[in-house]
């Protein structure tokens, strides 16, 4: 099987996805892109996959750098390079045989020319509503692990029980 690469156009999903629109109109945009860094460390986590979040280097100054945030790549491009090129180039350089690349953008002509390179894309929108169908299988498993040792209705405290499963455990042997 394929490893899967998502390549997020960081600037694209916050001008579309309404929590982190709200934040960018407020002129918080360093929040906006923290939320969106912790919504797809989730999403890869849960999905098991490689995440590269790109933002231009527009709303930024200084040069280009690179770091690990929650387990994701993030990368501000150069100066004078958009978000659009780099991510065009680096899914030409690492869609291939071994890797599947899947590129979150609504942008139609950097969604063309990833098509072109045998990548995959998804809207900005269609990327959202599989972060919250995400978010919801989270939030369920997290109620399951909750109270798979939960008793619920039980007459008998924890030091009782503790004492039940000793006796149980004494009488099995």
């Amino acid at each position: 099987m394929k490893q899967q690469l998502l390549i997020v156009d960081g600037y694209n999903m916050i001008g579309a996805w309404p929590d982190l629109v709200k934040l960018k109109n407020q002129d918080n945009l360093e929040d906006a892109r923290d939320l969106l860094l912790s919504h797809l460390a989730n999403y890869a986590k849960y999905e098991g996959i490689e995440v590269i979040v790109v933002f231009d280097a527009q709303f930024v100054p200084g040069i280009q750098k690179s770091y690990e945030k929650y387990q994701l790549q993030v990368i501000f491009t150069k100066k004078d390079e958009t978000a659009d090129s780099y991510i065009e180039k680096l899914a030409g350089e690492r869609n291939n045989r071994l890797t599947q690349v899947t590129v979150a953008t609504s942008d139609l002509a950097e969604q063309w020319m990833v098509f072109s390179k045998g990548a995959l894309r998804t809207s900005a929108n269609e990327f959202y509503k599989t972060i919250k169908k995400v978010k919801k299988n989270i939030d369920k498993a997290a109620e399951d692990f909750k109270y798979q040792q939960y008793r619920r209705n039980s007459p008998w405290d924890a030091e009782q029980l503790y004492k039940l499963e000793n006796l149980r455990d004494d009488l099995s042997h």
